[in-house]
């Protein structure tokens, strides 16, 4: 088993473990979770990031919340999780900046990941990630959202 680097463990959670070619399920809120992205442009910002990452990641399924994300993807073989995050943060931060001059940092600190594990269903995964805003309230079907996507579309 190759263990990450001393340099990369500075990057990464307590008992976090960044592998290449490895599925991730991960969630990150707006700062102070306002709900910036009840903006479909804003929202749309943030779909754009996570498409342009595909050198880096591959996307299996994502939901943008209006406070919030769940993104399932798959690192690339030599990505770096924590090096993922950080870019698709920056990235979107920037854009969101420069479309509503947003004063102060867009995302909170940090992100909640969980490695898939082999025995782990991703489409039932990725249903349930895209099913969140049904859960929320914000509307009765998924049909209805306009911001998620999936690579099974059933």
């Amino acid at each position: 088993m190759n263990l990450p680097s001393y340099k990369h463990e500075r990057h990464l959670r307590t008992g976090r473990f960044s592998e290449g070619n490895r599925a991730y399920m991960v969630t990150t809120s707006t700062y102070r979770r306002q709900p910036v992205f009840a903006d479909f442009y804003c929202g749309r910002i943030i779909v754009q990031t996570l498409q342009q990452l595909s050198p880096s990641a591959t996307t299996f399924c994502f939901v943008i919340m209006p406070d919030h994300i769940h993104w399932l993807f798959q690192l690339t073989d030599g990505a770096e999780l924590s090096r993922v995050m950080k870019c698709a943060k920056s990235v979107s931060a920037r854009r969101v900046k420069q479309h509503t001059r947003l004063a102060g940092p867009l995302w909170q600190k940090g992100f909640y990941d969980r490695t898939v594990r082999a025995e782990d269903d991703l489409k039932e995964m990725a249903r349930y990630i895209v099913a969140n805003p049904v859960r929320a309230g914000l509307v009765r079907s998924v049909r209805e959202y306009p911001l998620w996507d999936a690579i099974w579309l059933e």
